[in-house]
C-alpha cells in the first residue's frame, strides 16, 4: 500500500493541508485501486461514497450529450481530487470518469473528507478554491465554445495538454489522446479534428507519430486563429 505521508500526489492538492492526526485516519481508512486503459471508474448520475486522487495515470470526465454521444469536459491526472464536488453536495454526478491509461487511484471514504472539511479551516478553503476554479474552467469553456473557431480550440487543448502533462525525452506529448477524444473536447466531428490535425502539420505547427503529437512551433499554435 502507497504511503500517504510521502505521496507526492497529495502535495499537489487541497490534502497538503492536512495535519499528522489526519493525514494517519486518512491513511487508515483509504484503499488503492488500480485501473486499465477504458476502464469506468464511476459513471454519470451515480451516488459516491468517496473521493478519488489521482496518483499515477490519466483520466477523462465525460458527459453524455442528447444525441448520445459523450463529450469530454475535462482531463484529470497526478494530484487531482475526483468526485469532491458529488460528495459535499450530496448529489448524483454530473459526469462519467474513464481512464484514458493503466491508473492508480486512492480512495477516502465521504465520511472522512466530510468530517475533515468541518474540521480543518484551510483544508475547506482549498476545497472552495478548487470547487472555483472549476466554476471559472466551466465558464470559460463555455465562452471558448460561442466565440472561439474549431481550429482556435483545438490548438489551445494541444497547448493545454502539453502544459499540464508534460512531453517525453522526443518532445511528443506525454498524453497520447485519440483522434476521436480532440473532437470530443473540442466539440466537433472526428473528421474536422483530423483535417485541422494535417493542416496544422502542413503549416509547420505541430508532426505526429501514430497517435503522438509533437509541437514544432508554439508561437504560432497559440497564435491559430
Amino acid at each position: 500500500m502507497s504511503s500517504c505521508k510521502q505521496c507526492i500526489a497529495r502535495q499537489l492538492n487541497a490534502m497538503n493541508t492536512l495535519t499528522k492526526e489526519e493525514m494517519k485516519q486518512v491513511a487508515a481508512c483509504k484503499t488503492t485501486r488500480f485501473y486499465k486503459k477504458g476502464d469506468v471508474i464511476f459513471n454519470e448520475n451515480e451516488m459516491l461514497n468517496g473521493v478519488y486522487c489521482v496518483r499515477e495515470g490519466l483520466c477523462k470526465l465525460t458527459k453524455l450529450s442528447a444525441n448520445g454521444k459523450d463529450h469530454t469536459i475535462k482531463l484529470m491526472g497526478k494530484g487531482d481530487l475526483i468526485g469532491q464536488r458529488s460528495i459535499i453536495s450530496n448529489e448524483r454526478t454530473n459526469l462519467s470518469a474513464i481512464a484514458l491509461n493503466d491508473m492508480e487511484l486512492c480512495y477516502v471514504p465521504k465520511e472522512q473528507i466530510i468530517s475533515t472539511i468541518k474540521t480543518n479551516q484551510e483544508f475547506s478553503f482549498d476545497i472552495l478554491q478548487n470547487l472555483a476554479q472549476d466554476l471559472r474552467e466551466a465558464e470559460d469553456d463555455l465562452i471558448n465554445m460561442a466565440q472561439k473557431t474549431v481550429r482556435e480550440r483545438l490548438a489551445a487543448t494541444i497547448i493545454y495538454v502539453s502544459k499540464n502533462f508534460g512531453v517525453d525525452k522526443e518532445g511528443y506529448l506525454k498524453v497520447h489522446l485519440s483522434r476521436e477524444d480532440y473532437a470530443s473536447i473540442v466539440g466537433t466531428a472526428t473528421e474536422s479534428a483530423i483535417r485541422i490535425l494535417s493542416q496544422f502539420k502542413k503549416e509547420g505547427l505541430i508532426s505526429t507519430s501514430g497517435k503522438r503529437i509533437k509541437i514544432e512551433n508554439l508561437k504560432d499554435l497559440a497564435r491559430v486563429e
